[in-house]
């Protein structure tokens, strides 16, 4: 039989991903296998999910691009006050920004326009059909991010204090120019008024950052109790498989993003599938699920949306497939009380991951 991480508690499937390793951790300390999918247009109706379903969720799931008044400022704009409220209630964002291009417009893409998204998201994903050029480029911009963030530039500027001399103008309104020493020490050996004399130093050195995906750092009560905030380093996930029907992504085409993920692990985290996709010893990657719905009562069925989504149950998805965390949307969006909805859905969840592991 194939190696299997099905029957596996998170909390002992060690990777070498740190990124990776932190959510399995995270995962445990907060019982919860849920990423919520905020397909909203409101940055105000976003934030306002992010801080009521917080408590419920360890992922969020993003799409920057569609959200009308997304305020791209790097300390006060919509992906700063996101990264304040992940460091809060304890979730990793989650931009899924579905890269697919050459790796130079890639990068560009990841680091700069209006989103930044590397500022702001812990993990992205993207799609290999431009083959595996579309990760390393990825990881490069991530690593020299993380790099540029790992300290910051400290300036120092001090200006010397004017010599008594130099200051002996009757006029207070008359305009003296700064000149250099060299001149004021002439000037008054020809008995000439002399200009201050100001000598200005800079000097920079590089010191620790403070963590940039939060907005008050120093602030104990806004860092979610019982572990550390994530490590300074940046995340992909490779999509392997999709929900829709009728999707173009073969056998073949998930295979390549096997083997893809096995030679970037220490950047690709796992994948986005409809099932477990670890099948060696060394496979420690994460399964990332869409199309979750749960019926309205234990009684009801899940249907698809009309437009191609096709919708399982988190008992499918985790219990029977061994998928790891569970998206969901419109279950959630939709409901009377998101919050109420998204508690649910994690007990749901959660509960199916612990009947897996233990055999049942």
């Amino acid at each position: 039989m194939p190696y299997s991480t099905s029957s596996v508690p998170f909390e002992r499937r060690a990777s070498s991903n740190p990124l990776t390793a932190y959510l399995f951790r995270l995962m445990t300390l907060k019982q919860s296998n849920l990423c919520f999918s905020a397909d909203v247009s409101s940055a105000e109706t976003l934030l306002h999910l992010a801080a009521s379903l917080g408590p419920s969720i360890v992922v969020l799931k993003t799409h920057f691009d569609i959200v009308n008044n997304w305020d791209p400022h790097p300390r006060k704009g919509t992906g700063a006050q996101l990264a304040a409220l992940a460091r809060r209630h304890g979730f990793l964002i989650f931009e899924d920004r579905k890269f697919s291009d050459i790796g130079s417009t890639v990068q560009k893409q990841y680091t700069d326009g209006p989103g930044k998204i590397v500022e702001w998201a812990h993990i992205t994903n993207a799609h290999i059909l431009p083959g595996p050029g579309i990760v390393t480029a990825l990881r490069e911009a991530a690593s020299q991010w993380r790099e540029r963030k790992k300290c910051e530039v400290k300036t120092d500027i001090s200006v010397g204090t004017p010599r008594p001399e130099s200051v002996n103008s009757d006029d207070e309104d008359e305009e003296i120019p700064r000149v250099s020493e060299d001149q004021n020490l002439k000037a008054i050996s020809a008995g000439r008024k002399a200009s201050i004399v100001s000598i200005t130093t800079v000097s920079q050195s590089f010191e620790p950052a403070d963590s940039t995906w939060s907005l008050n750092p120093a602030q104990e009560d806004e860092v979610f109790p019982g572990i550390e905030e994530p490590p300074l380093t940046r995340g992909l996930l490779l999509l392997a498989q999709m929900s829709s029907a009728d999707n173009l992504l073969n056998v073949e085409y998930t295979q390549a993003c096997v083997e893809m993920a096995r030679d970037y692990k220490d950047f690709v985290m796992g994948y986005i599938a409809q099932e477990s996709l670890n099948t060696s010893l060394s496979d420690q990657f994460i399964s990332m699920t869409p199309g979750c719905q749960l019926p309205p009562d234990e009684n009801g069925a899940v249907n698809g949306d009309g437009l191609g989504q096709q919708y399982n149950t988190p008992e499918m998805l985790i219990g029977k497939l061994g998928t790891d965390i569970v998206i969901v949307g419109r279950g959630i969006l939709k409901a009377a009380d998101p919050a109420t909805e998204a508690e649910r859905y994690r007990e749901k969840a959660w509960g199916a991951y612990q009947k897996r592991i233990s055999g049942n």
